[in-house]
């Protein structure tokens, strides 16, 4: 009696085959996230716990309206990093607009012409940097890190001094708040920053240029072969960052009001530790702005903490970011290291 032969296995639909590693790559990518929303939470909690009045809407408004500038510029240097790249000049951005625009201020110029004639300098200098990386295949470190000189020079040109911002247009603008109960107002300072995370967050989602640079993150190569406007993204990307980080300039000018061209110094490293605290991983191509926002919060927790403590000294603040930094950058590359497993 014969018996019939045994039949070949069926192959697996390639989609069904390597959905489990799509599965693990997408729960790779969330980790970030998830830690850095995890570490907020308990952070928050811990201290509201430890300090009265810590949970106060007062307090939780507080976190958006002092870390305003940093946030914004932290939004702008996270479509940076995403890419691959780099951005150092933050800082210096941000002191070289507020000199400037209260300089305009105090020679004449109106307040709605100085603060644009600023954003679009920011741009610009974004964009001249941009320009040196693509077309001269320079390391955006080297370029970025002699624009943090280059804006920090000229602002100090501008004025070694600090200059008010006396005009009423700045003091009606550093006074507009948004009341959210008759205890609780948002300034504006904070609701520009929520507004830049939510446009932000939508153009890296659901935008062209979005996607581009989260292709020019995870592979610049395979973008190029792909025929992504490559180039072009990169350009527009520390336009981006230059553009956020003159914004930045001018919130923090009009919320302290006056002009200084020693402000902001160290604020790129700040916005570094956001950004890569807030998940967005320092080789590109994976991060979120809303993780960059959570970052942002995690310094405002830390500081605040330690001002309710009132008997550590500020530099207790970095040291815990400092420890924080290195476990998500271990984080970060255990999750590499994995990732290149499978593939």
């Amino acid at each position: 009696m014969s018996r019939n032969p045994p039949q070949p296995a069926m192959p697996l639909d390639d989609s069904v085959s390597r959905a489990p590693w799509r599965f693990t790559l997408l729960r790779a990518k969330h980790i970030p996230l998830l830690a850095t929303l995890l570490v907020c939470s308990l952070l928050y909690a811990a201290a509201a716990l430890r300090y009265d009045y810590f949970a106060s809407a007062g307090v939780f408004v507080n976190f958006f309206r002092e870390n305003a500038p940093l946030g914004i510029a932290a939004i702008g240097l996270t479509f940076v990093i995403l890419s691959g790249g780099i951005d150092l000049s933050v800082g210096s951005v941000i002191a070289c607009t507020g000199i400037l625009i209260a300089t305009l201020a105090q020679r004449g110029w109106d307040p709605w012409a100085a603060m644009p004639a600023a954003l679009a300098l920011g741009a610009a200098f974004g964009l001249g940097m941009g320009c040196l990386i693509h077309f001269f295949q320079l390391a955006p470190f080297l370029v970025t890190l002699a624009g943090l000189f280059l804006a920090r020079g000229i602002a100090s040109v501008i004025s070694l001094e600090s200059i008010g911002l006396r005009h009423p247009t700045f003091v009606a603008l550093s006074e507009v708040t948004l009341t959210i109960t008759p205890d609780v107002s948002v300034p504006l300072s904070a609701i520009v920053f929520l507004a830049v995370a939510v446009m932000a967050a939508l153009a890296a989602l659901f935008t062209p240029f979005g996607r581009n640079v989260y292709a020019i993150g995870g592979d610049e190569h395979s973008a190029v072969l792909m025929g992504l406007p490559v180039g072009r993204t990169k350009i527009a990307i520390y336009t981006l960052s230059g553009f956020c980080s003159a914004l930045a300039g001018v919130v923090y000018s009009v919320s302290v009001g006056s002009g200084n061209a020693t402000a902001a110094v160290g604020l790129e490293l700040d916005a570094i530790a956001a950004v890569v605290i807030g998940g967005t991983l320092l080789t590109g191509g994976v991060g979120s702005i809303w993780g960059t926002v959570l970052g942002v919060l995690i310094l405002g927790i830390i500081q605040t903490a330690l001002i309710f403590e009132g008997t550590l000294s500020s530099w207790w603040a970095r040291i815990i970011i400092g420890g924080l930094l290195l476990i998500f950058i271990a984080l970060q590359k255990l999750l590499t290291r994995r990732s290149e497993t499978i593939h």
